[in-house]
């Protein structure tokens, strides 16, 4: 059963903040939902945005003035927390790039975190029932959008769950943790030293493989190219690659003086809304 934590009207809708006992990862975990002004009259349809390190539920709707754009559409947008929050394993809040705050979106198979955080099945599975089974949320319009840490999380899922999502896309996603030291960390220490299981939350490595959706009408990212994470940690040629050799259509843009933050985002997230209101068969009035 959701908790409504608070609830705000916004743009003629509402910005509201849930809190529920998670099966999944076994304590309590928040989210946000933006219910634009048609949900008053029906199921609409909706975009998950999975944050990057540090953020919580909060930050997405917070920052991103995301919702100006679903209201006029009528797009519900769904982000949840970043990690699990009170496991108190030992050492979680010591790194701001591994266990508190940056759970990573894998389910991970080292213990201790094995016991809780499992963030691939919360958004894939848990969350994603829970909305459609209390919000007037249309189950087979879904789409998918992160940032850093949560656009790796984005093209993951995507990639991994044919005809769960209809598009996907990402800001400044980290696009081939095997490559990256903060990917490195994180799959070392939630999923061991079997490479093998890195590869299936490796963007670069998944598309293009037997199995994996493949997104006709493209994959959107944009890059900002004063971004000083991007040499070292998220690595868009290596996925440019990788989907030109799988054939897989994308639009990489690479943005002059932009850099890793929200004001990056707030730019250009009109572009990535109207990117999934045409998979989702939405228009501008």
């Amino acid at each position: 059963m959701l908790e409504l934590l608070s609830s705000h009207a916004c743009h003629g809708g509402q910005q509201r903040f849930y809190r529920h006992e998670s099966k999944t990862i076994g304590l309590p975990m928040q989210f946000s939902v933006y219910l634009p002004p048609h949900a008053q009259h029906g199921r609409v349809p909706a975009l998950f945005y999975l944050a990057g390190l540090t953020s919580t539920e909060e930050t997405f709707p917070i920052k991103a003035g995301a919702q100006r754009f679903a209201a006029r559409l009528g797009m519900a947008l769904i982000s949840p927390d970043t990690s699990p929050r009170g496991a108190n394993i030992e050492g979680d809040a010591e790194n701001w790039d591994f266990g508190v705050g940056a759970g990573f979106y894998v389910d991970a198979t080292r213990e201790p975190w094995s016991n809780h955080y499992k963030m691939y099945s919360y958004v894939r599975d848990e969350l994603r029932e829970t909305v459609l089974a209390e919000l007037p949320i249309d189950g087979s319009r879904l789409s998918i959008c992160g940032h850093s840490m949560g656009g790796h999380g984005a093209l993951v899922l995507a990639l991994r769950n044919p005809g769960l999502y209809r598009s996907v896309s990402a800001f400044a996603p980290i696009s081939a943790p095997m490559r990256c030291p903060w990917g490195q960390k994180a799959f070392s220490g939630y999923l061991g030293d079997d490479r093998d299981a890195w590869r299936q939350y490796d963007a670069s490595e998944l598309v293009g493989r037997p199995g994996s959706t493949r997104f006709e009408d493209g994959i959107l990212i944009d890059q900002g190219v004063a971004d000083k994470f991007r040499v070292e940690q998220l690595h868009p040629d290596v996925f440019e690659a990788a989907c030109l050799s799988a054939g897989q259509p994308l639009t990489l843009r690479r943005h002059e003086g932009y850099d890793h933050g929200y004001y990056f985002i707030e730019t250009f997230i009109e572009d990535h809304i109207a990117h999934h209101a045409r998979a989702l068969s939405l228009a501008f009035a």
